[in-house]
């Protein structure tokens, strides 16, 4: 069980106000005041620091937090386990990011739940940026991720390689045959919303060339890639993507790839976890599995 004054840190840092702390926690702002001054003294270390009538949280106030949330994420899932009848896992809460939820993880997940009919399981959808707060909050145990994150926060086990293609309707005309990225830049681009790993990837893999998204005379920004597969089919303009999200197009000729000679890309679709958690072993065991599948 976590000390009292290490909650009161905790949620110190969430909202980064000594009075919205204390009112969320019912109690005194000197009381928050005090519990801060404690643990300061306690780990020899300042937490916070001011500027201006901004709070800010120190190096070391970081690394505190990152410890004690994920002890505190670990304490609330052990409790549950606790008070089953036996103690083994019977639920599994797991975040997905877009591409792979609606494109890639049906069948291993099917396979999965086939093998293990008594759980319970919880698949969440979100960006790579939304999974990433999730996990840290402690509402999924791991996720399944194509974007980028913190490697040295997390464990990891690599679920596959894809390839990352620029696409565009197989009756879309060109003046000229585009043989670099510069060539489509006179084309209207579909993309997803900030914080998403299919956007993100473009965003870095565009960078490596000094380009960027505003490079393309135009652009429409889509938070659903059924939607924008469905806009590039319809001739609305171009995308990048994730060659397993239009396999079934690119098969019936409705889509083609764009070849390039300056865009080769693969990028990983991967498992991660919080590095410190005590369920590192079962979690690891369990995208061992659905791996196989």
């Amino acid at each position: 069980m976590l000390d009292f004054r290490i909650d009161t840190f905790l949620c110190v840092c969430k909202y980064l106000n000594f009075t919205k702390a204390a009112k969320v926690l019912n109690i005194t702002q000197p009381a928050v005041s005090q519990h801060i001054h404690y643990l300061e003294n306690e780990y020899g270390v300042k937490l916070f620091s001011q500027e201006g009538k901004k709070l800010l949280i120190t190096d070391s106030g970081k690394l505190l937090y990152k410890k004690m949330n994920q002890i505190k994420n670990d304490d609330i899932r052990l409790k549950e386990r606790l008070t089953q009848k036996d103690h083994r896992i019977k639920e599994i809460s797991f975040g997905v990011t877009m591409t792979i939820g609606e494109y890639v993880i049906a069948a291993p997940i099917s396979n999965y739940i086939k093998n293990h009919p008594d759980f319970d399981i919880k698949i969440l959808f979100g960006n790579t940026s939304e999974l990433l707060g999730k996990l840290q909050d402690g509402i999924i145990d791991f996720a399944l991720i194509e974007g980028y994150y913190p490697e040295n926060d997390y464990e990891t086990l690599l679920f596959s390689r894809e390839e990352f293609v620029p696409v565009c309707s197989s009756n879309h005309f060109f003046g000229k045959k585009p043989r670099k990225l510069k060539d489509l830049f006179s084309e209207r681009i579909l993309i997803r919303e900030p914080g998403s790993g299919t956007r993100n990837i473009l965003e870095r893999s565009l960078a490596l060339n000094n380009y960027s998204t505003s490079n393309f005379i135009h652009f429409i920004q889509v938070e659903n890639m059924h939607a924008i597969i469905s806009l590039v089919k319809r001739d609305c303009g171009i995308t990048f993507l994730y060659k397993a999200a239009v396999t079934s197009e690119l098969n019936s000729g409705s889509l083609k790839v764009l070849s390039l000679d300056d865009f080769k890309i693969k990028h990983d679709f991967t498992f991660i976890w919080p590095k410190d958690t005590i369920f590192t072993e079962e979690i690891h065991s369990i995208c061992e599995e659905i791996l196989q599948y």
